[in-house]
């Protein structure tokens, strides 16, 4: 019986071991099973030229416009990439037999089209700039005649030469094309003189060869070009395009003003500089009402404010020129409008970007020259800024008109003598609100029941010259461009948040209630504290007394 009972537990321990062992397999199988199963990230070999699409930086880091939006696409198909190093000479070869996958960069052409895959959208636009030697006084813009007879740096048999040849034969232009490899040929041969302009892209490392651009000779839409086997790559890219562009419109477009429309070095043409030596200074009008604008130090006599920075930027920003400037001051504004249409001034420092009242007034207006972030002071319960209010302004204050006229036109504009006044006028219901910078405004938020509501248009701000100006307006046009990125704008937060010091008086008068309440408790904790001191002193005095009549009789 024992025997029967150990032979039947061996058994039902070998059972449990092999079903043990079985479920172990069965498991470990279906996991290997399933992770046959999912998707690997694939790795896609990537042809990388080495320029402005795709590089690898002095630091290290990889980075350019194609290279980014590669990246960026790869959020959506989970891929990994490997970097061949190739160029024109052989990227294409590398493409056709496999040794890359795909790359970047590349025009369409029906030729190409037969050899290669193309997604269904590019992967962007890029202009193609002509440079060349503007110092010289014998070269304009409006004339293209001093390129005939050049040596143009091109490479040859691709799209930049057709577009090349095109705009010759349409300006009349003869030149002679030499063959570029790429951006170490274009230096190399400018270097030993054997070209004296090339066609590039828009790029800001030219004008450190003393090269500024002259035109735009063309532009087309380039795309990523995939290996003629690879169907599985193109139908994975279109799905990752379709998605960016739904997910992020204007990606590509923020890519382009990263990597092609850089801040460079300006330099003037021969034709801006004969102006300049024949008109000489450039004679700047301001509003002195505004001490973040111009200011002067009573006792240093030392220029403050946003006129003082940007004539002290501007003057040496032109490598081959310094410029110099005058300034007049005035009071009103329309006497300063006078002026510029009299030839009195030149430019007007500044206006709101508002292109219907400069064609009104027969001004044009540069580029921006700085952004101011707005808010409304209101003590409206709810605030819309697209429905329709009443808003004080301050009636020295033309360009904040000229914005809200452009911008807000469903908004009545009221004059007022000061920001103080437009206080009153919001309390007493004369406007629904004013307008000030963030730096300002928000020390209204929660007080007389105000509060700050931020606008969804940014203030654009200009300057402004006569119309037909043109060569003034690209003069002014170029020191905005080589500025600082926002230098301007972040120069005005600075002056405009110390330009308006608060006086004990501006305290008071809004604070009046938790002022008064506060030195009403001070005045009569003064006063009980006399009153107990007071009793003091009288309990005191009846005690010396009583002291001194038990002497007497004593």
């Amino acid at each position: 019986m024992n025997k029967s009972r150990k032979t039947s537990a061996v058994l039902f321990a070998c059972i449990f071991v092999i079903l043990g062992m079985w479920m172990m397999l069965s498991v470990y199988c279906q996991a290997a099973e399933t992770n046959k199963d999912e998707k690997q990230p694939q790795t896609i070999r990537v042809g990388s030229f080495e320029d402005t699409f795709n590089y690898v930086g002095k630091n290290g880091v990889r980075q350019g416009y194609g290279y980014e939006l590669m990246q960026a696409l790869a959020g959506y198909t989970g891929w990994k990439f490997e970097y061949v190093k190739c160029d024109w000479s052989n990227c294409f070869d590398k493409l056709e037999n496999g040794e890359i996958d795909i790359m970047g960069d590349i025009s369409y052409t029906d030729e190409r089209a037969q050899k290669m895959l193309f997604p269904e959208e590019p992967m962007g636009e890029e202009k193609y700039i002509l440079y060349a030697d503007l110092s010289n006084l014998d070269i304009g813009t409006y004339d293209f005649k001093f390129m005939d007879g050049k040596r143009v740096g091109v490479l040859m048999d691709t799209e930049p030469e057709i577009m090349l040849t095109e705009w010759e034969n349409k300006n009349g232009i003869h030149t002679e094309h030499v063959n570029v490899n790429n951006d170490d040929d274009v230096e190399k041969k400018l270097a030993n003189h054997e070209i004296d302009c090339f066609v590039s892209l828009e790029e800001s490392l030219w004008s450190e060869q003393g090269i500024s651009s002259v035109t735009t000779i063309g532009k087309s839409g380039i795309y990523f070009a995939i290996n003629k086997e690879r169907s599985d790559i193109k139908t994975e890219l279109d799905y990752a395009m379709r998605q960016l562009e739904q997910d992020s419109p204007f990606f590509k477009a923020d890519l382009y003003k990263k990597y092609f429309t850089l801040a460079y070095n300006q330099s003037l043409t021969g034709e801006e500089k004969l102006w300049l030596e024949e008109h000489g200074s450039i004679r700047i009008g301001f509003l002195n009402n505004d001490p973040a604008i111009f200011s002067m130090d009573e006792e240093t006599g030392k220029l403050n404010g946003m006129l003082a920075e940007y004539i002290s930027y501007a003057k040496d920003c032109l490598g081959n020129q310094r410029l110099k400037f005058g300034i007049q001051e005035y009071d009103d504004y329309n006497e300063m409008l006078r002026a510029l249409q009299d030839h009195e001034i030149d430019m007007i420092f500044y206006v709101g970007r508002n292109p219907d009242l400069a064609e009104k007034k027969g001004y044009t207006l540069t580029n921006t020259a700085w952004t101011y972030s707005l808010m409304a002071v209101t003590d409206e319960k709810y605030f819309n800024e697209n429905e329709a209010y009443s808003v004080a302004v301050v009636k020295e204050h033309e360009a904040l008109k000229q914005h809200i006229a452009f911008s807000y036109p469903h908004w009545k504009l009221i004059d007022c003598d000061s920001l103080a006044d437009a206080t009153d006028m919001v309390l007493h219901q004369k406007a629904d609100c004013f307008l000030m910078g963030t730096s300002q405004a928000l020390k209204y938020d929660n007080n007389r029941d105000f509060k700050s509501i931020p606008l969804t248009k940014t203030m654009e701000a200009c300057f402004a010259v006569r119309g037909g100006e043109g060569t003034l307006l690209s003069i002014l046009n170029k020191t905005l461009k080589t500025m600082p990125s926002d230098m301007l704008t972040s120069t005005l937060a600075i002056y405009d948040s110390t330009a308006d010091k608060v006086t004990f008086y501006d305290f008071v008068k809004d604070n009046m209630l938790a002022f008064f309440a506060t030195a009403g408790f001070f005045g009569l904790s003064i006063i009980a504290i006399i009153l107990v001191f007071l009793r003091k002193a009288r309990k005191a005095e009846a005690a010396a007394k009583l002291a001194a009549n038990d002497t007497q009789n004593v």
